[in-house]
């Protein structure tokens, strides 16, 4: 086999919706101070009960539905998350537990937000190595459980959830290579530290992403093999409006359906990329075998892209 390609993806999201005006009751902040900031007007929130490999499993169990797979073809499971609670079992193996899968390879990665585009860089690698033949990606988190909720600045961002999909050999590469990297001096822009709570340098991530992050995605585009005008989609890390609809328009993929999720689902870290994936995908907002940019960056600094197309 020469590659892997997308075969189908899947998401899941707790019930509890927290608004803009409900946050309002708790913080001193207001609708119009956070739409204007990072354009977020919800985000779900999970139960006290509801743990990170549950979440996880749950969008697994939708993705490999909407494959149509036998769950015993998949051989290689790795879960890119920053909300573990548990040092040991790792959270892919848990999902791999309750999938009842037969003998995968099972493994977390963690470098927060950019996650999911080096889990899935990962699975491509196994597969074209001939190590795996079929694998499922996911990235999920919990950040409610590692949040400050009288801190303005950060509890107006996050949001809880899941998402996965399935790859598998192919003749053809629908994934391209991956770019990716990290920022040393800036590894404290983004924080969970030991038993604490998220925190961020804000400004200097925000600086950082619109004034570097143009050149590397357009780096992705070419290493894909393809001109950003021929993106059918733009899925970005969902941290910032204020971010995301420059990128796109910096990187002048002006026939590209541009993932819009943040709004509605707040910043999920690791998770953003596969559930906004997802909905398009589940929307048909995206045509099949459209070249797709993703694109993750955050917590270390790292970052990480590749171009799919999209199932």
């Amino acid at each position: 086999m020469t590659g892997s390609r997308v075969v189908a993806l899947g998401h899941y999201q707790p019930e509890r919706v927290l608004t803009n005006a409900e946050l309002a009751t708790m913080v001193d902040t207001n609708d119009e101070w956070i739409q204007s900031r990072v354009g977020i007007k919800e985000r779900r929130i999970a139960a006290p009960d509801e743990q990170v490999d549950e979440m996880a499993w749950r969008a697994a169990e939708k993705a490999i539905a909407n494959a149509g797979l036998d769950k015993a073809e998949i051989d290689y499971v790795v879960v890119a998350t920053c909300t573990a609670i548990d040092r040991s079992p790792n959270i892919a193996a848990r999902v791999a537990a309750r999938l009842g899968l037969g003998h995968p390879a099972a493994l977390d990665i963690n470098t927060a937000c950019s996650g999911f585009s080096h889990a899935l860089a990962t699975a491509d690698h196994a597969i074209r190595a001939g190590a795996a033949s079929k694998a499922l990606v996911i990235g999920v988190e919990k950040l409610s459980d590692f949040t400050d909720w009288t801190d303005r600045t950060t509890c107006v961002l996050v949001g809880d959830g899941a998402g996965a999909l399935v790859l598998e050999a192919s003749d053809e590469a629908g994934v391209g290579p991956v770019v990716w990297g990290s920022v040393p001096e800036m590894s404290d822009a983004v924080r969970i530290e030991g038993g604490g709570k998220f925190a961020q340098n804000g400004q200097s991530v925000f600086r950082w992403t619109t004034t570097q992050l143009p050149a590397i995605a357009k780096e992705v585009c070419e290493k894909g093999g393809i001109v950003p005008e021929d993106l059918g989609g733009v899925v970005l890390h969902q941290a910032n409006l204020r971010i995301i609809d420059p990128l796109a328009k910096k990187l002048g993929a002006i026939n590209a359906v541009v993932a819009r999720d943040v709004v509605e689902s707040g910043n999920t870290s690791a998770a953003s990329i596969p559930i906004a994936l997802s909905k398009l995908v589940e929307r048909r907002e995206i045509p099949v075998g459209a070249p797709v940019l993703l694109f993750g960056f955050g917590g270390g600094l790292s970052y990480a892209g590749q171009i799919i197309r999209c199932p």
